[in-house]
C-alpha cells in the first residue's frame, strides 16, 4: 500500500485534500458512518486519517475503522497514535496491526499529558511525540510514513495561553521533523495570515523543504465553531467574526453557507501566498459530509481533483465514455452529499445542530474532536475553578457557582450557560443544594418563534418546541428511597439511569426507545429534531460522564480527601436523565417532583 508522502510527490504540485474521521460511539453510528465513507471516498481524498482516543481509549475501534478504510474502501489510511498515558504494549499492538494490514501511515501525537497528581511509571517509554517518532523509526525503519502535529499559532496546555507562540513551539517541531517525520499536519485555524507566517518561519529555520498540510475544520454550526476555537485557542480575525452577525448565528443553513465560502477563501489565500508550495488541505470532517462536499466542489482550486477518479488515476489510458460515466457519478455523489433529493436527505439528516445527545444513529453523535473524555482545561485552571473539595457541600458550591455565573466551566461543560437556563436557575440551585448535581437541563417551550432571544434557533418564520428535562448525578440511596417513589403515578415523566459500572435501568417499556426533546417547524422543511435522548445514546454518554469524574479525580494525589470524595461519588451515585413529556403545560411538574 502507498505512503502518503509518495502520493504527494506523485502529484507534482497539484492540489489535493484529505479527510479526518473518528470512531463513532454507537453501533448505529458506525453503520451510518460506513455508508457515509462510501460516498465520501468518491470525493477522491488523497488519504484519510482515523483518530485515536486519549490514552488509547478507542484503540480497537480506531484499528477496525482504519482497516475498513484501507482494505474495503481502498483508501490510503493514516492512523493517529497518541503515546502519553498509553502502555508500550498498546503501541506495539497498534503498530503490528497496522503493519499486518498494509497500513503504512502513522500520525504520531503526544496526547494529553498526565495530571500533576497522577503517578507516572518510572519506566514510561513515551513522554513526547518525538519519543514515538524515534521508536517507530527504530522498530520499523522506513516502513511507515510518519506525520506529526503543529500549531500555527502556538500550542496551549489547557487554558494557559501565556506562552502561546510559534517561537516557543518551533524547536520542538524541528526536533520531530529531524527525528524522522515525513509530513506535518496543523491544528485547526481560521487566520490564514498566521498560518502563512508559521509556514515561512518553519521553512526558514528548517533549511529544507517539508510537506506541511494545514488542518481546516468546516463550520457546521456557530456553536461548534465557538467551541472548537475555544478548545484549540485558535484566534478569530475580526473580518471572520463579522461574517456571523447575531441574526444568522442560529440559522445553520446560513452559517454553513458562510463557512463554505470562508474555507474556500482560506484555501485560496494559502495557496497563493505560498506560491503553491502548500498544495494540500486536511479537513476535520467531524464525520459529517455536507460542508466538506460543498467546499471541494465549489473550490476552483480543489474541484479538478473530483474529476480524477481513483479508479483511473494510475491507469495508462481510459476511454472517454469511462470518463463521462465517472464525471456523472461524481456529480451525483456531490449532489447527494450536499443534501439534494431524497438520497440527499438520507445523507445529511444529522447535519443540523445537535444538543448534548443529538441522535445516537449519527456518526457525529456526541463529539467535537473524537479524542475521548477530558477536562478540557489545564490542571492550574482546574484548581482555580473547582479548588479542593472535601465533602458533598463543597461539590454543591461548585455547581451553584457555575449556575450563578461565578465560574465559567464544569468538568462536563467548558462553555457558559444557555440564556434559557435562567428560567429554571432557582430550581437547579435547589436540586444541587440537595446534592443532586445537574449537568444538563432545559425548560419546556411550546411553539415559540424561532427568532426568540431565549429559545430561538434555525431559520426565521419558524416555531420551536422543547420538553423539560434534567440530567443529574444523584446518590443511589437518595434515588431509591426518595425520588423513585415520588415518580410513581407521574406517567408524563420518563427516565434513564446508569452507574459507573454501566448498569442501566429505565421506566420506558419499549426496548431501545428514543425521545425527541427539542424540535422545530420551519417553512419548506420537514420537522427538524435537534436533541434526541434515547437508550443507546444515554448509555454511551453515561460511560463518558463517569469517566469525566475520573479525570477530575486525577487532579488530586491518591488517598487525599478530594481524591477519596470524588471516588465515593463515582461509586455511589447514579447518572439519571428525566424527561417531562407534557411540554404543552406548565413545566414546573418535573421540578416539583424532584424537590418535594
Amino acid at each position: 500500500m502507498t505512503k502518503i508522502i509518495d502520493k504527494i510527490k506523485e502529484l507534482k504540485g497539484e492540489p489535493f485534500y484529505s479527510f479526518e474521521f473518528f470512531p463513532p460511539k454507537t453501533d448505529n453510528g458506525l453503520r451510518n458512518l460506513l455508508a457515509r465513507l462510501g460516498r465520501m471516498s468518491m470525493l477522491n481524498p488523497l488519504f484519510v486519517t482515523v483518530t485515536w482516543g486519549a490514552g488509547g481509549t478507542t484503540s480497537s475501534k480506531t484499528l477496525d475503522l482504519a482497516i475498513t478504510c484501507q482494505k474495503d474502501l481502498d483508501l490510503t489510511t493514516c492512523i493517529h497514535l497518541t503515546c502519553t498515558n498509553t502502555s508500550k504494549k498498546l503501541i506495539d499492538n497498534a503498530l503490528k496491526a497496522a503493519y499486518d494490514n498494509g497500513i503504512k501511515n502513522i500520525l504520531a501525537l503526544r496526547g494529553d499529558p498526565p495530571r500533576e497528581a497522577q503517578e507516572v511509571a518510572v519506566d514510561q517509554d513515551f513522554k513526547y511525540a518525538i519519543d514515538l517518532v524515534r521508536y517507530i523509526r527504530g522498530q520499523y525503519g522506513d516502513y511507515f510514513c510518519i506525520g506529526v502535529a503543529a500549531y500555527p499559532e502556538g500550542h496551549v496546555e489547557g487554558n494557559d495561553d501565556s506562552e502561546q507562540s510559534i517561537d516557543h513551539d518551533m524547536p520542538y517541531l524541528l526536533e520531530k521533523i529531524n527525528a524522522g517525520a515525513d509530513f506535518v499536519v496543523t491544528q485547526l485555524f481560521y487566520d490564514a495570515d498566521k498560518f502563512c507566517t508559521f509556514y515561512n518561519t518553519l521553512k526558514q529555520r528548517l533549511g529544507r523543504d517539508v510537506v506541511v498540510i494545514p488542518g481546516l475544520m468546516p463550520i457546521n454550526t456557530y456553536q461548534l465553531f465557538q467551541r472548537a476555537t475555544n478548545l484549540s485557542h485558535a484566534s478569530i480575525p475580526p473580518a471572520v467574526g463579522q461574517l456571523f452577525p447575531p441574526d444568522v448565528r442560529h440559522d445553520d443553513d446560513k452559517v454553513k453557507d458562510i463557512g463554505v465560502k470562508l474555507m474556500i477563501d482560506i484555501v485560496d489565500q494559502i495557496y497563493n501566498e505560498t506560491h503553491g508550495e502548500v498544495n494540500g488541505y486536511h479537513f476535520y470532517t467531524l464525520n459529517l459530509e455536507k460542508s466538506v462536499a460543498q467546499i471541494v466542489d465549489k473550490s476552483s482550486l480543489l474541484s479538478p481533483r473530483l474529476t480524477v477518479s481513483s479508479r483511473f488515476e494510475n491507469a495508462i489510458e481510459s476511454s472517454s465514455e469511462d470518463e463521462k460515466e465517472q464525471n456523472q457519478q461524481t456529480k451525483t455523489i456531490i449532489a447527494i452529499s450536499s443534501g439534494e433529493g431524497t438520497m440527499g436527505k438520507e445523507a445529511t439528516w444529522d447535519d443540523f445542530p445537535n444538543g448534548r445527545y443529538g441522535d445516537s444513529r449519527s456518526p457525529a453523535y456526541g463529539e467535537i474532536d473524537g479524542y475521548g473524555p477530558s477536562l478540557k482545561v489545564s490542571s492550574s485552571r482546574a484548581y482555580k475553578l473547582w479548588g479542593y473539595p472535601v465533602d458533598l457541600d463543597d461539590i454543591t458550591k461548585i455547581f451553584i457557582a457555575y449556575l450563578s455565573n461565578r465560574i465559567t466551566a464544569l468538568p462536563w461543560s467548558e462553555l457558559g450557560l444557555n440564556p434559557e437556563t435562567g428560567l429554571i436557575q432557582e430550581e437547579l440551585i435547589q436540586l444541587n443544594e440537595k446534592h443532586m448535581f445537574t449537568i444538563s437541563s432545559q425548560p419546556s417551550a411550546n411553539g415559540v418563534k424561532s427568532t426568540d432571544k431565549l429559545f430561538g434557533w434555525g431559520p426565521s418564520e419558524g416555531y420551536v418546541y422543547q420538553k423539560a428535562f434534567v440530567e443529574v448525578f444523584i446518590n443511589k440511596k437518595q434515588w431509591n428511597e426518595e425520588i423513585l417513589p415520588n415518580l410513581q403515578g407521574h406517567k408524563s415523566v420518563t427516565w434513564y439511569l446508569g452507574d459507573c459500572n454501566n448498569a442501566f435501568d429505565t421506566n420506558i417499556k419499549i426496548p431501545l426507545s428514543s425521545n425527541s426533546v427539542t424540535w422545530g417547524c420551519f417553512p419548506d422543511k420537514e420537522i427538524v429534531q435537534t436533541t434526541i435522548i434515547g437508550e443507546e445514546s444515554f448509555q454511551a454518554w453515561n460511560e463518558e460522564a463517569f469517566n469525566i469524574w475520573r479525570e477530575w479525580q486525577k487532579l488530586y494525589p491518591k488517598n487525599t480527601a478530594s481524591y477519596n470524595l470524588l471516588g465515593s461519588i463515582i461509586n455511589n451515585f447514579y447518572l439519571v436523565t428525566l424527561i417531562n413529556h407534557d411540554y404543552a403545560n406548565d413545566n414546573n411538574n418535573l421540578w416539583e417532583i424532584l424537590l418535594q
